[in-house]
């Protein structure tokens, strides 16, 4: 849904440019729209980051019943038991630089920081004058620190996850770390 928002969003936003000639209906609709677009990013974030971490549990629990399995049956002599037994590692998910931006929460957080970025640079130029520098400057710096602190936020809910080994629910899971 979200992704769907901002597209449509843009598309209006570029109609409203062609019918106005980027005059003042364009600037206070784009804010609007940026605005708005962003809490909805903001809340699709948040939802995806919860989902994530969720899905990272099932994960966890579905390889402990899979390696249970194993354990007390065995296999087939047609699958090599080296690799059904291998396991599932959380630990491999994060071993990765840029994971963050990995993740639909991630991807999700990129398009949050142009969104508030983009809005911060049009308040900018607006106030500037129309300066073209100003809101380029000034979105891309506020864009940068919306994209940040979202990742921040997503690297420390997922290591409150690994410190608490707490997946749905369920306490005192197997160790993440």
């Amino acid at each position: 849904m979200f992704p769907g928002s901002v597209s449509t969003g843009l598309v209006a936003l570029g109609l409203i440019a062609t019918a106005t000639r980027i005059g003042t209906a364009f600037y206070t609709f784009g804010l609007i729209s940026f605005s708005t677009l962003s809490f909805v990013g903001l809340v699709t974030f948040q939802r995806v980051l919860q989902s994530g971490i969720e899905d990272h549990g099932y994960a966890e629990r579905i390889a402990r019943l899979r390696a249970y399995c194993f354990d007390c049956a065995p296999a087939p002599p047609t699958w090599p038991a080296s690799r059904l037994r291998s396991g599932w590692s959380s630990r491999a998910c994060w071993a990765v630089t840029g994971r963050g931006f990995r993740t639909i929460a991630g991807m999700v957080g990129v398009v949050i920081a142009v969104l508030v970025g983009s809005a911060a640079g049009s308040l900018t130029a607006i106030a500037d004058g129309h300066s073209g520098v100003a809101g380029f400057v000034t979105g891309g710096i506020v864009g940068a620190i919306i994209l940040a602190a979202l990742m921040e936020i997503q690297r420390a809910a997922w290591q409150r996850i690994r410190q608490h080994h707490f997946f749905g629910g369920e306490q005192g899971g197997p160790s993440t770390d």
